[in-house]
């Protein structure tokens, strides 16, 4: 378990940043080529039973893994330990609740596979695309959930807040430190490496409607509704095009 892939250091220097140039280049791409490609291509007029039980596992449960990864790798540890938080109170934490969220995500992606694949209209709205990223995030997941139990439970324990956690920093930093990857157990090479995959393909896949808001609503102008009136005493049968609509305050 705590054999590394032995992968070059290099690696951990230019594939995050790779990942992330894609992310924010392929976003403002796709933005300013693809507006009416930003979309989740939501399958739900073709079948909804499975679709409304599967979503919400997904989508809930992917708020708590991403609240667990900002707690355990862009939080330093001496932060939480400022706080009272121990290695052994975080590491219940991150196995009880990171269980949780990262099973709630596996059903949710598990239901949403099987609909898509036994729903005959769903599978032919299935792209490769769709595919691919599908792949991806099962594999992200499965690696995650192997690290959370493996090194917490299974085979002893691993801090990883002392080697991925400040690596992933240095990345923001300016001043990576890719070395603190190359001894890492291999389970933890293998999710970085599949997570900076669907980083890097984020931006050409349905995985965009992330960042979509309706926030055009806020301040979009009403939409009046006019309830029916009594015939305006004009005589002609039809009006003219150009002509203002007339009103009962009009009619005076």
């Amino acid at each position: 378990m705590n054999t590394p892939l032995h992968l070059p250091t290099e690696l951990w220097l230019i594939l995050p940043y790779i990942a992330f140039t894609s992310f924010v280049l392929g976003h403002i791409w796709r933005y300013r080529n693809d507006q009416f490609g930003w979309t989740t291509r939501s399958s739900q007029v073709y079948e909804s039973r499975l679709l409304r039980l599967g979503s919400p596992l997904f989508h809930f449960g992917m708020v708590g893994v991403f609240g667990g990864h900002v707690l355990g790798v862009l939080i330093p540890e001496s932060w939480t330990e400022a706080v009272g938080i121990n290695e052994h109170t975080y590491h219940l934490i991150a196995v009880g609740a990171g269980s949780v969220a990262g099973l709630s995500v596996l059903a949710g992606v598990g239901i949403l596979l099987y609909r898509r694949f036994t729903v005959t209209a769903v599978r032919k709205a299935t792209t490769a695309n769709d595919k691919l990223m599908y792949a991806l995030l099962t594999a992200a997941l499965v690696t995650g959930l192997m690290n959370t139990w493996g090194a917490n439970l299974l085979f002893g324990t691993y801090n990883y807040r002392e080697t991925v956690s400040p690596w992933f920093r240095s990345l923001f930093t300016l001043n990576p430190q890719p070395e603190l990857m190359v001894d890492t157990p291999w389970p933890f090479q293998l999710h970085g490496l599949v997570v900076l995959t669907l980083v890097a393909l984020w931006p050409y896949t349905r995985l965009v409607h992330m960042f979509s808001a309706p926030i055009g609503y806020l301040v979009r102008p009403y939409v009046v509704y006019r309830s029916k009136e009594v015939a305006a005493p004009d005589k002609r049968r039809y009006s003219r095009a150009w002509d203002s609509p007339v009103t009962p305050e009009r009619w005076r």
